[in-house]
């Protein structure tokens, strides 16, 4: 019952706290509208407007914004766009998914994924004046065009032995009068398969022992399902806490797990996993167990965490601009979060090094083969771009249409997909603001399996 009204009680916070909490964003926004030139998405050009006038009196917004002891109008920078939040779980982060979204609400959302000070983010990994270059052989794929018109695209990216081929953003009149080379894609759930790739780099640097190594030695998850569970459990989302997690639902009222993203590892465990139970292991994907994952890395790593990274992206993966990880809310110890948010040819670059380690049978090419043989089949129906029939590793694996291909898959939410074929070294990258089964539902098929099936 404790934990049942300590749940609760972060969801009523969360809500009476939701519309102050997006007026605030939609002012940070219109100063970015207006520091950013584009004046003509704000009222009369971006003067101040009296915001008390446009609320009833004694309203609940007219209370929350303390209009009374405005007598003479509380100033600020509106914007004239016609902005949907809807009051459901998940849109005050992420445009819901059901919801068909007009072009100012993604204006609005963009701004929140790539040019929101999100704050609290970790120091950035900065590249090094080494980066890789890419070389070009461009074509034109009419389809694709057509789709990005339409569709939540906002960058399509094709990589094809040792050259791009197909480079398209999303087009002017859709949102790419707000996109350029380094706008920063914010990873949703791709930061998974990142993580993975660091998992790798922690066990060639000798970190840790191998993904059969035992999670026995952390004392932060010693009272939990997830104590002494080998590694390889917790990359295959399998370590059995289906009875606590599902990714997929809301549970009012229940002990199950839904709000872990903005609160620590300490305070999750203590709400909602002390003394937790192991159940079958079987693939149950969420976010949790990556972000245990991660915070594991920094335990094993110490004081060595941002150096690895550091070799990692600026060494390794030759990024060209900063990549900027987050850590989550919360008080108390595992605070870090799976999250990245980096450059649209920065994640190829990311991509092709992963082809790279798995073609040159390095050390962390050892490790994707490990967890490649390793993976699981999936027992859950996902939205079409993350839609294989295995995983392995925090790596989507076995694709339809795809078979006796070794595939490594990242699927973020809003449609956001990276497929690498490590051995015929072909690469899709697909950043994307939104995806549903409606009207932003883009080509699986055309715009994603078969470059890698077919090649271009």
């Amino acid at each position: 019952m404790k934990k049942i009204l300590v749940i609760l009680t972060f969801s009523i916070l969360a809500s009476s706290n939701l519309f102050a909490s997006e007026m605030f964003n939609q002012m940070r926004f219109n100063k970015w509208l207006l520091e950013n030139g584009h004046s003509q998405y704000l009222k009369n050009g971006g003067e101040l407007v009296d915001i008390c006038s446009t609320f009833k009196k004694n309203s609940d917004a007219w209370l929350n914004e303390e209009c009374g002891n405005y007598p003479e109008g509380k100033m600020i920078t509106m914007n004239n766009l016609d902005i949907k939040i809807k009051n459901k779980a998940l849109s005050s982060t992420n445009i819901a998914y059901h919801s068909n979204p007009n072009r100012d609400t993604l204006i609005y959302y963009l701004w929140k994924y790539s040019y929101r000070d999100r704050g609290g983010h970790l120091k950035e990994f900065k590249p090094t004046n080494d980066s890789y270059d890419f070389k070009f052989n461009l074509i034109e794929d009419e389809f694709l065009k057509k789709q990005m018109k339409t569709k939540g695209i906002l960058s399509y990216l094709y990589y094809q032995d040792g050259e791009v081929l197909i480079d398209e953003l999303s087009p002017k009149e859709r949102l790419g009068e707000f996109l350029n080379n380094e706008t920063k894609f914010y990873s949703m759930s791709m930061g998974k398969s990142v993580t993975s790739y660091l998992v790798g780099h922690a066990i060639c640097e000798g970190y840790i022992d191998g993904v059969d190594a035992r999670v026995n030695d952390w004392p932060i998850i010693k009272d939990s399902l997830y104590h002494d569970q080998k590694l390889i459990d917790f990359l295959n989302m399998s370590t059995g806490d289906q009875k606590y997690i599902d990714e997929f639902k809301f549970y009012e009222g229940t002990t199950k797990l839904t709000n872990y993203e903005d609160i620590s590892i300490a305070q999750t465990m203590s709400v909602a996993l002390k003394d937790s139970v192991k159940s079958k292991s079987i693939y149950n994907y969420n976010g949790f167990v990556t972000q245990l994952i991660i915070n594991y890395i920094k335990h094993k790593t110490g004081d060595d965490y941002e150096k690895l990274l550091n070799k990692i992206f600026a060494d390794k993966v030759k990024i060209k601009y900063s990549i900027l990880p987050y850590r989550n809310g919360g008080t108390g110890q595992g605070k870090l979060h799976p999250t990245i948010s980096a450059t649209r040819y920065d994640w190829l670059r990311i991509a092709k090094a992963i082809m790279d380690d798995y073609q040159n049978d390095t050390c962390v090419g050892k490790y994707l083969k490990t967890i490649y043989e390793r993976r699981i089949p999936k027992n859950k129906t996902e939205p079409g771009f993350n839609r294989s029939k295995s995983y392995g590793g925090q790596f989507h694996m076995d694709y339809p249409g795809l078979k006796d291909r070794v595939v490594f898959g990242f699927g973020g939410y809003g449609g956001n997909a990276i497929l690498i074929d490590v051995e015929k070294s072909r690469i899709v990258v697909v950043n994307s603001i939104h995806y549903n089964n409606e009207k932003f539902k883009y080509s699986v098929r055309k715009l994603l399996i078969d470059p890698i099936k077919k090649g271009k």
